[in-house]
């Protein structure tokens, strides 16, 4: 047994190290579980072998599954087990691994329901905090973990407090260049894309080397804005941090009066460990918390930590929105273009948000809708990828001199241009985690059976930003454009299952992310969230973890005087 921590912070990702920071900086004694390992730049090399085909960072499925609900053909919910869900299990969790596309949601994402009206089916509330609220966190943001790019005024630009980045945007491609001006021609507001990756150097981390491989990999410069390169590292300093790896936490302990005392554990070797607090801060991601407190019964919590109401693990989101690719031919430019597109290292880092709200979605013409954001990026280096996607010419095997045709163009004659889109996945009853009833971990827990139904309206928005993406793309002359509007859920994206609220028989946690009726528990990664926005999570998970660490510093500086 472990005694005499302050604080128990439950994840290491961007939910959690926030907190970690800042009440170790202010002299708490303060432990974070982790139940991945503890990785360093040393660590990460541009392997795809073991980042993507190997997911040596990820849990083996053999020992810790998943189960999958979603529908079939004839509209039924198939459960499928022995599915893997995880997005990167390290210290510094998922972050390690992301692109770093770093966007604020606007004042109107906190106020869906009041600013939209209801949508059918879907379970769409205000936000118990305003974009105030969240807006000096941000700005933390920005220069707690790094966050590079340009301030440009556009029309759906959110206010700031602060005149522009801390760390100017990094390199651009000349695909940049093209974007800007098709788009301004069109009458629309291409800006670029904010980034957590450093343009310089700061403290221990050098700047960003232009490998290309950001998404996936983790970062051997230790410019992307990982949790751990941003805010462990430099956390550690203040002697008042343990960071413990290889810690499944299993279940949270609490009193005969419900308030939470210890978090039971299985280290790597199996065995079980029980570490004491007075606080306790989960921040697993949303499947991985939702599970947690879903098993975490005592006498007052029969069903588990916060969910008297049935609450917990309820209005789980993902992105909604879609993905293409625009092929060039440089064969076929001029000398100067062709050289320019076939750079390669740089960012292309353009977004346009004109359509953020719109007034032009079929079958709803003139009246204010939601809509989202479409980034542009350079495709992915990975070679394997590239070459397994070669060998298909629509439903055709590619084979023989055909596939090598194919291949060399891909590699040596082909410049790709990918879009994203970004809008919100609407929270709704089919969509949800609960604990699967026969399947368990290689801990005895039971896995999370996890449901993915996603709202029709979603799609609807989703292609048709596509649609705006497209055609963006082939007024650049591209000789190919291939899209898709998403369907099923991301792992890469994830959020909800304890939204945050005033009323305790509707949400799970209140203003502060608090666990309504358990005095000393938060939640601080994005499952407190009611809603996403149209623009990826982990800006808005970094701020707020931020704004509850201050919550609770202020309360502990009370307890303790």
């Amino acid at each position: 047994m472990d005694e005499g921590f302050d604080v128990c912070v439950i994840g290491s990702g961007a939910g959690g190290a926030p907190v970690a920071k800042t009440l170790a900086e202010a002299g708490y004694r303060v432990i974070v579980l982790e139940k991945g390992g503890w990785y360093t730049e040393d660590d990460f090399f541009k392997d795809e072998l073991a980042c993507c085909r190997r997911q040596v960072f990820k849990p083996p499925v053999s020992e810790q599954p998943h189960v999958l609900e979603t529908r079939n053909r004839d509209g039924q919910w198939v459960a499928r087990a022995g599915r893997s869900f995880w997005n990167g299990n390290c210290v510094g969790g998922s972050s390690n691994f992301m692109s770093g596309f770093f966007f604020r949601l606007k004042p109107e994402d906190f106020r869906l329901a009041s600013e939209f009206g209801p949508i059918d089916g879907a379970n769409v509330v205000d936000w118990p905090i305003s974009y105030a609220d969240l807006e000096p966190y941000y700005a933390r943001v920005e220069t707690e973990v790094g966050i590079s790019g340009r301030v440009v005024e556009h029309p759906n630009a959110e206010p700031r407090s602060t005149r522009d980045f801390p760390q100017p945007p990094t390199l651009e491609h000349p695909f940049a260049g093209e974007i800007d001006a098709v788009c301004i021609g069109k009458g629309l507001h291409p800006l670029p894309t904010p980034r957590a990756i450093l343009s310089r150097p700061s403290g221990q981390r050098r700047a960003c080397e232009y490998s290309g491989y950001c998404g996936s990999y983790g970062c051997s410069s230790g410019a992307k804005g990982s949790a751990r390169a941003a805010l462990l590292d430099r956390a550690l300093d203040s002697g008042c941090l343990e960071i413990r790896p290889g810690m499944q936490a299993k279940r949270i302990i609490s009193d005969q009066q419900g308030r939470a005392v210890a978090v039971e554990c299985g280290d790597r070797n199996g065995r079980t460990r029980r570490i004491e607090a007075d606080l306790f801060v989960v921040a697993c991601q949303a499947v991985e918390s939702a599970r947690l407190l879903l098993n975490s019964r005592g006498s007052q919590h029969p069903d588990g930590l916060g969910n008297n109401h049935g609450q917990v693990g309820r209005n789980l989101i993902f992105s909604s929105g879609g993905a293409g690719t625009a092929e060039f031919d440089v064969d076929g430019m001029s000398a100067g273009r062709a050289a320019a597109l076939r750079t390669r290292g740089p960012f292309v880092n353009r977004s346009l948000q004109d359509w953020y709200f719109m007034y032009d979605l079929p079958n709803r013409m003139g009246t204010r809708r939601k809509g989202g954001t479409i980034d542009f990026l350079m495709r992915h280096p990975n070679p394997i990828l590239r070459a397994q996607s070669s060998k298909w010419a629509g439903s055709k095997l590619r084979w023989g001199s055909d596939l090598k045709r194919r291949l060399k163009q891909s590699f040596t004659t082909r410049q790709y241009l990918r879009f994203e889109v970004f809008c919100d996945w609407l929270p709704n009853d089919d969509c949800r985690v609960s604990l699967d009833p026969t399947i368990r971990d290689r801990w005895d827990m039971p896995v999370a059976r996890i449901r993915t139904g996603q709202h029709p309206h979603d799609r609807q928005v989703g292609a048709f930003l596509v649609s705006k993406a497209r055609r963006i793309a082939e007024l650049m002359g591209a000789d190919r454009v291939r899209s898709g509007v998403r369907r099923n859920a991301s792992r890469n994206l994830m959020a909800g299952g304890c939204r945050f609220g005033t009323d305790p028989v509707h949400s799970v946690l209140d203003p502060d992310c608090r666990i309504h009726g358990v005095d000393n528990v938060y939640v601080t990664d994005g499952s407190f969230m009611p809603t996403g926005g149209s623009v990826p999570f982990t800006w808005t998970i970094y701020a707020n973890a931020f704004r509850v660490a201050d919550r609770i510093l202020e309360r502990m500086h009370k307890t303790t005087g």
